[in-house]
């Protein structure tokens, strides 16, 4: 598993994942890829998770005190704030999102600062919260971002330490 910056060359594909059913039912909306890819804030990290040179999926890190829109509300320092997909199907179900976590864990823990990450599926993806559960996040509860009832998860250092 190689992380990777996401890069303008990248767009036609992440756009062909974003149409993909299971991307679209996790609550995946349409990006503005062009937008994103051309603003490189250095409290975001965009990146193309890739498998034997092979892209599968992508990952956001934020850091959530400091993203712009705010979405995550008055946050603290010391967190960060993953969004992650597989970009097709037939890539599901084969441990790649296991690895691609994996690999954001070490990046984000990297920073000695950075005490805990967040995490927000939806409600009703309730395959995503056991797969959450399984790699040490605890729930913190329901909220409603915008027009979706998601359930935040936190993943600590410590618990992070713990599975390792």
């Amino acid at each position: 598993m190689r992380l990777r910056d996401a890069t303008p060359a990248d767009i036609p594909m992440l756009r062909h994942w974003d149409e993909q059913p299971h991307v679209m039912a996790s609550g995946i909306e349409d990006w503005d890829w062009e937008e994103m890819l051309g603003n490189n804030p250095d409290w975001r990290d965009l990146l193309i998770a890739e498998v034997e040179g092979r892209p599968v999926g992508f990952l956001q890190i934020i850091d959530p005190e400091r993203e712009d829109t705010h979405y995550w509300g008055d946050c603290g320092p010391g967190l960060r704030a993953i969004d992650i997909w597989i970009g097709e199907v037939t890539d599901t179900g084969r441990g790649i999102g296991t690895q691609m976590m994996r690999a954001a864990f070490d990046r984000c823990f990297s920073n000695p600062d950075v005490s805990a990450v967040l995490i927000d599926p939806l409600m009703t993806n309730t395959a995503a919260h056991r797969f959450y559960r399984r790699l040490g996040f605890k729930s913190l509860g329901e909220r409603r971002f915008g027009d979706d009832d998601c359930l935040v998860f936190e993943l600590t250092r410590a618990d992070w330490r713990k599975g390792d």
